[in-house]
């Protein structure tokens, strides 16, 4: 049953890979750009009314994928496999019970979520959706409410021949093409190797055989799928930590209001413990809490 666990895990540590790691592939599509550009001054007028909205509805729709452990996925067994749970859903959950109203969650791909906000087909999207300036420029966040960074899968006996980000040069890296994780490699000189379709489990065994030498991804996803593969001579790296990201709850542009009562929220579920207690049913640590630990800051790449 525990490899069962950690090989459903595993599912989600791929999902980031060519998911939320990447620079939103709407936000680098011109067509949707236009999409989001009009849709936002559609809206103009009307964001600052999202919280009244919501509250006469009395729901809050929540964008989330359904596909990322262990942030969104689908979990249980039997007549329960459906259930749709994770870190973020959670936090959802709570805060709309704090707010008095209900959730529902509308489940889509990562890059439907942005332009769902601006359409008003949802209210928010809670999908471990990473802070960004980018973002921020069309979008509001709330606080944030997990805290993560970068780090790398190696093999164990050599670390691959990797003891700093320099060290990339020359690597073999395996990721997806348009993912933050693959700019980061290739700002340091490593060579992005792609997979199209090939199976999730392919990415590691590759380190494992010396196809690639390294998988740079989010902490927590990474080390999910080192503990999915037990067999493969593969570590997360000892001493490389860097890129610190905070993930939020994304809303409309202007709504203000919805953004003060959702922080309200957060900060209720931080002081009583709340966060903390989810953070570590799913990432069996406390995301919630800013990293103490010293985090290299990349300079000179716009994620």
């Amino acid at each position: 049953m525990k490899r069962v666990f950690f090989l459903i895990l595993f599912l989600g540590f791929i999902s980031l890979l060519t998911g939320c790691g990447a620079e939103d592939a709407n936000e680098g599509n011109s067509t949707d750009n236009h999409i989001e550009a009009d849709n936002a001054e559609s809206n103009k007028d009307t964001v600052d009314e999202a919280w009244s909205q919501i509250e006469e509805a009395g729901e809050l729709v929540v964008g989330t994928s359904g596909t990322l452990i262990a942030a969104s996925y689908f979990d249980g067994e039997g007549e329960n496999v459906d259930e749709l749970t994770g870190f973020d859903v959670e936090v959802m959950r709570e805060i709309a019970n704090r707010l008095g109203v209900d959730v529902s969650f509308e489940i889509m791909g990562i890059d439907g979520m942005l332009p769902a906000i601006n359409s008003g087909r949802i209210d928010v999207a809670a999908n471990d959706i990473e802070i960004t300036d980018k973002r921020s420029e069309k979008f509001d966040f709330s606080e944030p409410y997990k805290y993560s960074y970068s780090t790398m899968v190696v093999r164990k006996g050599d670390y691959s021949g990797i003891e700093s980000l320099e060290d990339l040069e020359g690597k073999k890296a395996g990721g997806g093409a348009t993912t933050i994780y693959s700019q980061i490699a290739e700002h340091y000189g490593a060579e992005v190797v792609t997979y199209g379709n090939a199976g999730n489990e392919a990415y590691l065994r590759d380190v494992d055989n010396g196809r690639t030498d390294v998988v740079i991804n989010d902490y927590f996803l990474c080390k999910f799928g080192v503990a999915a593969f037990p067999d493969f001579d593969i570590t997360l790296h000892p001493d490389l930590m860097f890129n610190p990201t905070e993930t939020a709850v994304i809303m409309p542009k202007g709504a203000d209001e919805l953004r003060e009562r959702i922080n309200g929220a957060l900060e209720e579920m931080r002081k009583d413990g709340t966060l903390t207690e989810l953070a570590e049913m799913f990432y069996k640590e406390d995301a919630s809490q800013r990293q103490t630990e010293a985090i290299i800051e990349i300079e000179g790449l716009e994620l």
